[in-house]
């Protein structure tokens, strides 16, 4: 069960410093909707190798030492004895003065001894070992708890589960671990110009590509995901998709909600919930819904495809990893490169502009996509980062300085 605080959404956003619904920097957008969600309480336990990109539940706390004795980290001779050891069959003697013992990486290092001398630099002659000067003391030695201690916490709750951590869990025996349940996320399009995929377009309509996107970006997000199709500009239509889509914990819709000029859509949502319409100080994507519908939080994204990508990025996606228990450091990283060519821009909003980071000589430049208009989805397609051209900057001269957000892994 997630707890949704009574304190109404305007009330909590009208408390931020410089919240303004008809002019809402990108930053106190961001700012406003977490300030107004509730991350998710609900836990599950699942098997490691089903945990990956689940977010954390419960600290994990080394119940042994990693690695569980000192060992060697190369081939060689432990000094002090004539033996042979290899890893999973220590030598039960002990290394005495002026001895040595052969050992493999992994072996675990005999009583008495305290540095490997790598077999690359020992030289053998007889039953006798020649090791050059220049040794240090405990070289190549691999101590008990050196990478993971009994009792010392090595993951943290909201830790969302890579790769690295499945395997660092794996090493200390724990087959089982607790995640937070997945989000469960309805969207639909509305619009009476939409059709689906699969059925012949009639005059002025146009396909919906905007589920595509989003089922898409939600799907790299690992939640779980309801299609709620194309959704007429109807009221009772509208009403019956956002009463089935409240039963998610996070409903997106893309087209009219989000401008919600409509009286009925006002109306109907004041009566389902409590949503804000916002204009955001951003190109594109300036007109915006956030609210909740009973138990749902509400994303209203502009209709112009890209549009619905460049919003959901710059704060869906950063709500719904927040509402998800994340709490780790999720935003996407901003990195700089020059300006292959002029940029176009003026003071007072935010800019995502579609562009292509690449490389020449040993100089990281950026170029933007042709045409930036929020209906051309090509712009996006050809593109593998977002130029963001901060709210106060003007137009940008070749060669000076941009920050970009890349897109692989992302978009």
């Amino acid at each position: 069960m997630r707890k949704i605080g009574s304190v109404p959404i305007s009330q909590t956003v009208s408390c931020l410093d410089g919240y303004d619904p008809d002019a809402l920097h990108v930053d106190k957008a961001r700012e406003a909707m977490r300030a107004c969600i509730t991350p998710l309480a609900d836990s599950e336990t699942v098997p490691v190798r089903s945990a990956l990109g689940r977010v954390l539940a419960e600290e994990i706390v080394p119940p042994i030492n990693v690695p569980a004795h000192d060992n060697s980290a190369m081939d060689g001779y432990a000094v002090r004895f004539a033996e042979l050891s290899c890893a999973g069959k220590p030598f039960a003697g002990s290394v005495g003065a002026g001895q040595c013992v052969r050992i493999m990486t992994g072996a675990v290092l005999p009583a008495g001894a305290d540095t490997v001398v790598i077999q690359e630099v020992a030289k053998r002659e007889g039953d006798r070992i020649i090791v050059p000067p220049g040794q240090k003391r405990a070289q190549h030695v691999r101590y008990a708890g050196e990478d993971l201690k009994i009792g010392v916490p090595v993951l943290t709750q909201g830790q969302s589960l890579r790769p690295a951590e499945l395997g660092l869990i794996a090493s200390l025996g724990i087959g089982e671990v607790r995640v937070k349940r997945k989000l469960r996320v309805a969207f639909f399009s509305t619009g009476d110009e939409l059709a689906s995929v699969g059925t012949a377009l009639k005059e002025g309509e146009v396909y919906d590509s905007n589920r595509y996107t989003l089922h898409g970006m939600l799907q790299r997000l690992g939640v779980e995901i309801e299609d709620l199709g194309v959704v007429r500009d109807d009221p009772k239509a509208l009403e019956a998709a956002l009463r089935k889509a409240a039963k998610a914990d996070a409903i997106i819709t893309t087209g009219g909600v989000s401008v919600g000029e409509a009286d009925f859509i006002r109306e109907l949502m004041a009566r389902l919930g409590e949503v804000l319409f916002w204009k955001i100080a951003m190109r594109p994507g300036r007109p915006m819904a956030f609210g909740r519908i009973g138990d749902a939080f509400l994303f209203g994204l502009p209709g112009n495809p890209v549009a619905v990508m460049v919003t959901f990025y710059q704060f869906v996606r950063d709500a719904l990893l927040h509402l998800s228990g994340r709490r780790d450091d999720y935003a996407i990283p901003l990195l700089k490169a020059t300006a292959a060519d002029n940029l176009r821009k003026v003071p007072g909003r935010t800019e995502y502009q579609r562009g292509v980071l690449f490389r020449e000589g040993d100089v990281w430049k950026a170029r933007i996509t042709g045409q930036q208009g929020s209906g051309v989805l090509r712009s996006m397609a050809e593109a593998n980062c977002f130029i963001v051209l901060e709210h106060e900057r003007g137009a940008v001269k070749a060669g000076e300085q941009v920050a970009v957000q890349l897109m692989e892994g992302l978009a």
